[in-house]
């Protein structure tokens, strides 16, 4: 039962994403992007804070070299979630849900050049088909004239980027650290840097009065985003990452994608037209490849 529960976690965790972007719009609706991460991570601060006081998680950073959890704070959640925050400034959260589904692949292929796993000819192949699924959604609407939509594309991709990073650099940390000590140094480094980014926006601005801002829909994402997307979520992904190769722990992002697109047509009532339905499959089949073949390489060696 117990080599089970790193695949339970991902599963939990590719949920919680997978709505995640739908309360990111909410939010979005009152906030400006550093008003929403700043106040998301302090709440996950506080929360990661009240666990470990209570001694429900048990975090002991003392004397240890804290380069590895910086290093994976700067990629997720600083540059990640910056990135991913104002793609969805301008576009959906089921095309965000897409593109997400990318990063296995990347991870792939970033594993190559930083771990050392060679993909096969197999998963080279599948890693095409997946990068042309991504291509089919950035030019298959004519999003290179719409320049709002293309923006919110790179900005996506930027982040797609940052969580393949993050992939590599926190498996490297679990060598050293628990899931509980990185998530903890990811929400304290993302309160800090969010909160900074926040203030030098408000003053430049002339309006720093967030308070004002916070209502019933504000308070429900934030809760959301703060507690169970950022403190639980993470949790569930460090302790995947602890246990799983990257290339399979990231493969979940097949199943936040499918949340996050049903739940974007559902819920919010965004369009999701042919094309973008072919790009998606493309990258899941895709993933699908590089993932499976890659197992099979490991079991064969």
């Amino acid at each position: 039962m117990k080599k089970y529960l790193p695949y339970f976690a991902g599963v939990m965790m590719s949920l919680i994403f997978g709505f995640s972007f739908i309360f990111s719009k909410a939010a979005l609706e009152t906030l400006s992007t550093f008003e929403l991460l700043f106040l998301r991570f302090t709440t996950a601060t506080i929360t990661m804070s009240l666990l470990i006081l209570f001694g429900v998680v048990k975090v002991n950073l003392k004397g240890k070299n804290l380069k590895p959890l910086i290093l994976v704070a700067i990629w997720q959640p600083i540059i990640y979630f910056i990135m991913e925050t104002k793609g969805l400034q301008y576009t959906t959260s089921s095309e965000a849900g897409v593109m997400m589904a990318f990063i296995p692949v990347l991870v792939a292929v970033l594993a190559a050049f930083l771990l050392d796993e060679k993909p096969s000819k197999l998963q080279w192949i599948f890693i095409v088909i997946s990068v042309a699924g991504v291509l089919t959604i950035v030019l298959g609407g004519g999003n290179l004239e719409a320049g709002g939509q293309l923006k919110g594309i790179i900005f996506l991709l930027s982040a797609v980027f940052s969580a393949a990073m993050f992939n590599i650099y926190s498996r490297r940390a679990s060598q050293n650290f628990t899931p509980y000590e990185t998530t903890y140094s990811m929400m304290i480094l993302g309160m800090i840097v969010f909160g900074i980014l926040y203030l030098i926006q408000g003053l430049i601005n002339g309006d720093i009065n967030i308070l004002s801002k916070i209502n019933t829909q504000v308070s429900i994402s934030i809760f959301y985003l703060g507690v169970l997307s950022s403190v639980f979520a993470f949790l569930l992904v460090n302790y995947s990452l602890s246990k799983l190769p990257a290339s399979q722990s990231s493969v979940f992002a097949n199943l936040t994608t499918v949340v996050s697109v049903i739940a974007g047509i559902t819920i919010r009532g965004e369009s999701f037209e042919t094309y973008k339905l072919i790009g998606a499959v493309m990258i899941i089949v895709g993933v699908w490849g590089t993932n499976y073949f890659g197992i099979l390489n490991k079991n064969r060696a």
